[in-house]
């Protein structure tokens, strides 16, 4: 009896029938009827597909194993905050970076299940879990940038700094001092250096209150007037009176007046300082009243401002004021230093 010899399409027919069977039909249910019988758990049952594992099954697998774990690396993923990397605006010259924040999933999963949490209390509190956070630094730092001033912190830091140029008005330092202490704030104030040759009591009283301290050039000359030399005469000489006279590593000059021009940059930059200016002007110097200076900063203080003062009568009557309106917007009122630095500051919700 002779073989029946199929034409090569009812081959190729059949061949893609028995394929479809095998994804689809009785094949399938076969094959996996004979896995189970011998022993041998289905994809489905382990996320294994021959010898390597998938990821989303693998996932499975610990979510069955350890929900609040798996609960915790989910509610990561909306908690982290991309770093912001420092950039040269061309309004605000150069503004600082700010860093990022990743949960560190291992400790806070410590922490919570020693704190008795599971996975359904955690979901049902996200924001007391005890989160445990790392920062996460930006690729691009102040210091990257070429020689620029800063009139401004990042707007995504909700700090404010207050700078209290020193050059004159002894009579007003002890009430504004004691008014910091009072509110629990600390300023940045830049000391003349012909100012600190003559008061170097009151100069380490201001550090004694835990406050920081930096150059404000000698002799209180309009920087863009004055040569090249005269400059770095002006701003090394304040320099290696602080670090002698009071033993700090200055890293920060405030023009007089604010007047500069880029040579001054360069030549602060150079002596490894960042040139400072404002963002918010109280104009003190001109004796305002004070309420309305008060008004002022509450209109326009934001996160990332520098608010520029002087040891003046309205300055020593707004300044509790213009702190008080700084913490009434959720803005945390302390030094340049602390504004300009990249290190995340996370101010819970006011009402919290």
């Amino acid at each position: 009896m002779s073989k029946t010899r199929w034409p090569p399409t009812v081959m190729l027919a059949l061949l893609v029938l028995l394929l479809g069977a095998g994804r689809y039909g009785p094949l399938h249910a076969y094959v996996e009827s004979a896995k189970s019988a011998s022993g041998e758990a289905t994809y489905a049952e382990t996320g294994f597909l021959g010898d390597k594992e998938q990821p989303a099954a693998a996932e499975d697998r610990a979510n069955e194993e350890e929900p609040l774990k798996a609960w915790l690396k989910q509610e990561a993923q909306k908690r982290a905050i991309r770093p912001k990397d420092a950039k040269v605006d061309r309004v605000w010259k150069a503004i600082p970076g700010y860093n990022g924040r990743t949960v560190d999933v291992e400790a806070t999963y410590a922490k919570a299940k020693a704190a008795g949490w599971t996975a359904e209390s955690a979901a049902g509190s996200a924001d007391k879990v005890p989160w445990v956070y790392k920062e996460i630094a930006p690729k691009v730092s102040l210091r990257d940038l070429p020689p620029s001033p800063v009139y401004r912190g990042n707007p995504a830091k909700p700090a404010v700094g207050l700078m209290i140029n020193v050059a004159w008005g002894n009579e007003y330092l002890a009430s504004i001092l004691k008014t910091l202490d009072d509110e629990q704030v600390k300023a940045t104030f830049f000391l003349d250096g012909s100012w600190l040759s003559k008061n170097k009591e009151a100069a380490e009283e201001i550090i004694r209150r835990g406050h920081e301290v930096s150059n404000h050039a000698y002799s209180h000359k309009n920087m863009s007037t004055i040569t090249d030399a005269k400059q770095l005469e002006e701003i090394a000489k304040t320099q290696s009176l602080l670090k002698k006279t009071l033993d700090v590593d200055n890293r920060l000059f405030a023009p007089p007046s604010g007047d500069f021009d880029d040579r001054t940059v360069r030549i602060a930059a150079g002596l490894g300082l960042t040139t400072v200016l404002w963002t918010l002007d109280t104009v003190d110097w001109k004796r305002p009243p004070a309420a309305g200076v008060i008004a002022k900063i509450g209109a326009g203080v934001g996160p990332g401002t520098l608010i520029l003062m002087h040891p003046t009568s309205t300055t020593e009557q707004a300044l509790k004021g213009i702190i008080r309106q700084t913490k009434a917007k959720g803005l945390v009122p302390g030094t340049v230093s602390e504004v300009l630095s990249e290190r995340r500051l996370d101010v819970p919700a006011r009402g919290n």
